[in-house]
């Protein structure tokens, strides 16, 4: 695998996707072996934003870098349960992973952007929620076919799972709210 490649041909199919071109699933590869690759990737940049943010607050013990991963990967769950919940109340004849690998991608640019601009204002997160919703209703549109209200619904349901699952997690688990960022 080339990282580099496969980013670029990401990048280059979500630019197609968005334009509303015909050829934008070309730039991935909707099989097992491309889910393997976004998923890899994905957590290779997960483990670069809990790195890169230990230099800023400290060495994060085993358990707190852990923990950092998984509720990263949250994210990943977070789109796999918002596509089965929308394909359950609205079938589509599309396969899964014509959604799952370009989303995935999706979720490591927002992934990069998030720690990007979490460094700089965490009050500017709403606005990357809201590109990431914009993404997310274009990605239902062309890879699921599902009409603007159900699009609109599955990007929706991804953000707020996205957003939600780790802030109910810290609460149920007592983590003080600086644990969140």
């Amino acid at each position: 695998m080339k990282l580099w490649a496969e980013l670029r041909e990401a990048g280059l199919g979500w630019l197609a996707l968005l334009r509303g071109e015909a050829s934008w699933l070309g730039h991935f590869a909707p099989t097992l072996g491309g889910l393997v690759r976004a998923l890899a990737i994905y957590l290779l940049l997960a483990f670069l934003v809990v790195t890169l943010a230990a230099m800023s607050v400290g060495v994060p013990t085993v358990w707190g870098f852990a923990a950092s991963m998984i509720v990263l990967s949250l994210a990943v769950l977070a789109l796999l349960v918002s596509d089965w919940l929308t394909r359950r109340i609205v079938p589509t004849t599309e396969p899964p992973l014509r959604l799952l690998v370009p989303g995935i991608y999706a979720l490591c640019a927002y992934l990069i952007a998030g720690g990007l601009v979490s460094l700089i204002s965490g009050a500017l997160l709403p606005l990357l929620w809201l590109a990431l919703a914009v993404l997310l209703y274009f990605l239902g549109r062309r890879a699921a076919h599902w009409s603007h209200g159900v699009a609109a619904g599955f990007a929706v349901l991804t953000v707020v799972l996205l957003v939600g699952t780790p802030v109910t997690i810290y609460m149920l688990l007592g983590l003080p709210a600086a644990a969140i960022s």
